[in-house]
């Protein structure tokens, strides 16, 4: 098994890549996802974060109001933190599982996109970063997302700035080009990963 550790600033086009690398074979352990389900409704998560931020983060349905979380915490360490270590735990111990239900030659590709904030690169076998310029981050939070300018400035500062993202990368995928030049690249980088898994490990 290899074990890839994939990531990318906010709207670099990280979960393009990783549709791409499952569709070669990758088995995709999405961090995002996974923080979604273990804070859905009668979850113990979802119960200390209502515990850690008031009723206010709840929908009318009992769902977790992300947006609503999301603006509390985006714009204040200390909030981010509390909601970090709530959350953390939960989705690695998910991840794990799912982790060690893979099959022993797999390339198993965690998608995290807080891999470089957290120190996690040395969980990984390798690391592929999906870069971009800020300011193509920015015209796609914009123009694709919806977000105001300001929020999306907000939302990129919250996270690793893109040299400590690529001072970690044993592998960078420039997603600054048109979408059949990345599937090329993926496809490269698939074969490298794929050729990794198949050999001993030493």
């Amino acid at each position: 098994m290899l074990k890839v550790g994939l990531t990318g600033g906010i709207g670099a086009g990280k979960s393009e890549v990783s549709r791409l690398l499952v569709e070669h074979g990758a088995v995709l352990i999405d961090a995002d996802r996974i923080a979604r389900e273990v804070v859905e409704p009668g979850t113990p998560g979802l119960s200390a974060v209502v515990e850690a931020f008031g009723a206010d983060v709840l929908a009318a349905d009992g769902t977790l109001d992300r947006p609503r979380l999301g603006s509390i915490v985006f714009a204040d360490a200390e909030r981010l933190a509390t909601l970090n270590a709530i959350v953390h735990p939960l989705v690695g111990a998910r991840s794990q599982a799912l982790e060690d239900a893979a099959p022993e030659h797999a390339v198993v590709v965690h998608d995290v996109p807080l891999l470089t904030e957290n120190g996690l690169a040395p969980l990984y076998d390798l690391v592929v970063v999906v870069d971009v310029r800020p300011e193509t981050q920015l015209d796609r939070l914009v123009r694709l997302r919806g977000m105001t300018e300001e929020d999306a400035r907000a939302r990129m500062a919250a996270q690793a700035a893109r040299d400590k993202r690529l001072a970690i990368a044993d592998i960078v995928i420039d997603n600054d080009v048109p979408l059949d030049a990345l599937e090329r690249r993926v496809a490269e980088v698939w074969e490298a990963l794929a050729r990794r898994a198949r050999q001993p490990k030493e």
